[in-house]
């Protein structure tokens, strides 16, 4: 093995190993990386003897052993491609011989493929379409044999990376018109999840500062396409995710009550629009307030949360329909229900039951008029807005409500909801999204971590009406959207001595992250969601509504591919010949076949063969010694160059005539 097949073959394992580091068990990682870092060290030592068997034996051994206790198994999707890829790095180790390497640099090319079965985002593409590069870098260095048993020179390897890239430009038309033309069959399988797969972003509980954290982020939750007029304004776009209703001092789960299946009438009004999850294994659909999905598998439940009934990965927009605020019905709570949305330790946060019960004899016992109370006490009581609330224990809402003060929303939320259940009033807490922004076309609305928020509900008149007291302590997140408020607001930061780089780094990221997630998005949507629907749609505004006619123009583009490049092939071999050259294949078009120059033929045989023909070989023997200078001499000037040409031309006359004469 050389260095340089070596260096392919390290450059494939990396881009590998970076493609499922996001994918895998973090000892397994660690495990490959340990033994691509040992191969880099021999190949700087130039020790590229393969290892020795029980080091393989060992290695390959416990690979399989870490997949088995990570996954369960050794099939399904990341324990198939986690095996895959334990195969490959063992084969790495033992090649010894040219067949070894090409089974090395082509199960490669397979194994960089199943990496697209984790995730198909634009990230992936390139680095799937980088290890295909080293791959082909690899079999191009064996099958030419231009080996260098030296030092790798950065020469050779920008020579081998142009002629594969040349390769790939070459065959890229080609696979651009497979792709948009050729029929498309809809998707045999889908991907499962995993069931102990970790998602992002909201969870099904809710702890003191798990929002706040999660709102430090400006990565991508989702994106809405859709014609946001028709949707509500900024301040009132709350994404639901699920309903929070038991709470045991420090953290709120859902009840099984939330988990029955709900069904909603269909109504007159309503506005289509399209969800796509930056997650493909997201557990729900971060769906408008009063929207039901299109989907089959995707299930609406009682608290409106939206879940799919089985998990599979989704990298297709979702099908939504918001039905508009006014086409909820009336709820009808049991007397169970209301108890168990009531309920509350009376032995804990005793500070906070007088408040309730003090501000609800003040507004006389009235639901609505305690709500505005509460929002008031809220406004007047000094409370702060802040990303870092400090640490909270024992009588968590006693500590909030009349010591720190300080909270996310996620604080305001608990205790608002808490004060609600003091006085006797049904309360609950959702979690979910809030605002959001256009993305940089205009044309899709994104939502980010960042925008992550909780909110209260209560229950009144038959129905559960939305307070949000985060609106009254820091209305500007609400009407200006979180991503405004964190990057003009640096006391929301908390920590003044780090706030500012806090801030600087937060921008920074984000400017990155919302490129990076516009780029993604036209790749899902244009490459990735290329589907057999969205083919036909398109093809039938071109004109085209047949299979027939989609093989029709496969065919004809092909030829028309393949017609090009013999016409830039003719093209180019013509412009790299001489002037000299051209002026004779010109002076050749114009005489009989039988009078050619042959393949054998010098050209001072053939001129002497074409004097004998035309009976005057003054103008033929000028013709010879004007080309002698200019080829053999280098006499190439514009005047030996005109000359030539005249002189052939004369010969070409003459024996125009001699022919005539015959």
């Amino acid at each position: 093995m050389t260095k340089q097949i070596y260096f392919c073959i390290l450059a494939a394992l990396a881009f590998v190993l970076i493609g499922q580091v996001a994918f895998i068990p973090v000892t397994l990682s660690g495990l490959w990386g340990v033994i691509w870092l040992i191969l880099v060290w021999r190949y700087s030592k130039q020790k590229l003897a393969p290892f020795p068997r029980l080091f393989l034996v060992f290695f390959s051994l416990l690979s399989l052993g870490l997949i088995y206790l990570n996954y369960q198994t050794l099939l399904g999707v990341e324990a198939g491609v986690a095996f895959l890829s334990t195969c490959l790095f063992a084969k790495s180790l033992e090649a010894k011989n040219t067949r070894d390497l090409l089974i090395v640099f082509n199960f490669a090319l397979f194994v960089s493929a199943s990496l697209l079965l984790h995730s198909q985002a634009f990230w992936m593409a390139v680095i799937v379409f980088s290890a295909f590069v080293m791959c082909l870098m690899g079999l191009y260095r064996i099958q030419t044999g231009l080996f260098n048993h030296h030092q790798l020179s950065s020469n050779q390897l920008k020579n081998d990376v142009q002629q594969i890239l040349k390769l790939v430009g070459i065959a890229t038309p080609f696979f651009i018109i497979l792709f948009i033309f050729f029929p498309r069959l809809p998707p045999l399988w889908a991907i499962p999840i995993q069931k102990n797969q970790a998602t992002t972003g909201i969870s099904d509980r809710m702890s003191p500062g798990d929002i706040a954290q999660l709102s430090q982020s400006s990565a991508l939750a989702f994106r809405v396409v859709a014609d946001m007029r028709q949707l509500p304004n900024r301040q009132e776009l709350y994404w639901r995710a699920l309903v929070l209703d038991e709470y045991d001092g420090t953290t709120w789960t859902s009840s099984f009550y939330n988990q029955k299946i709900k069904n909603v009438d269909s109504t007159s009004y309503r506005v289509a629009y399209q969800y796509l999850a930056a997650d493909e294994q997201a557990n729900w659909i971060m769906g408008l307030e009063y929207s039901i999905p299109q989907e089959r598998y995707l299930q609406l439940y009682q608290d409106d949360s939206i879940r799919p009934s089985k998990l599979i990965k989704r990298n297709q927009p979702i099908q939504m329909f918001w039905l508009g605020r006014t086409s909820t019905p009336s709820i009808l709570l049991s007397p169970r229900q209301i108890e168990f949305s009531t309920r509350f330790d009376e032995d804990r946060d005793q500070k906070a039951q007088q408040l309730a019960h003090q501000l609800f004899e003040q507004s006389q016992k009235q639901p609505e008029k305690y709500i505005q109370t509460v929002l008031n006490w809220y406004r007047k009581n000094n409370f702060v807005y802040t990303l870092t609330p400090g640490t909270l224990s024992g009588d968590r809402i006693d500590q909030f409500l009349f010591s720190s003060r300080k909270g996310f929303c996620e604080h305001y939320a608990s205790s608002f909801v808490m004060l609600m259940r003091y006085a006797g009033i049904p309360a609950r807490v959702v979690t979910g999204y809030q605002g959001g922004q256009f993305a940089l076309d205009g044309e899709s609305w994104e939502v980010r971590q960042l925008d992550a928020h909780a909110w209260s509900e209560v229950y009144l008149h038959g129905q559960w009406k939305r307070i949000d007291p985060t609106a009254m302590i820091a209305p500007q997140r609400i009407d200006g959207g979180m991503q405004n408020y964190l990057a003009e607001d640096q006391q929301v930061w908390g920590d003044t001595q780090a706030q500012t780089w806090r801030l600087q780094q937060f921008k920074f990221l984000k400017n990155m992250r919302v490129w990076s997630d516009y780029l993604s998005y036209q790749w899902q949507s244009k490459v990735v969601g290329y589907d057999a629907e969205k083919q036909k749609n398109w093809l039938s505004k071109l004109g085209f509504n047949s299979s027939y006619s989609y093989v029709l123009i496969l065919i004809i583009g092909i030829a028309g591919i393949l017609a090009v490049y013999v016409g830039f092939y003719w093209w180019r071999q013509t412009r790299q010949q001489a002037l000299y050259q051209r002026i004779v294949i010109q002076f050749q078009k114009q005489l009989p076949k039988h009078l050619h120059k042959k393949p054998a033929e010098t050209f001072q045989v053939w001129m002497l063969r074409l004097s004998s023909v035309s009976g005057d070989q003054k103008s033929f023997q000028q013709v010879i010694v004007l080309y002698q200078k200019i080829v053999f001499l280098e006499q190439d000037s514009q005047q030996n160059i005109q000359e030539f040409k005249k002189l052939l031309k004369v010969c070409a006359i003459e024996i125009k005539q001699s022919q005539n004469n015959l």
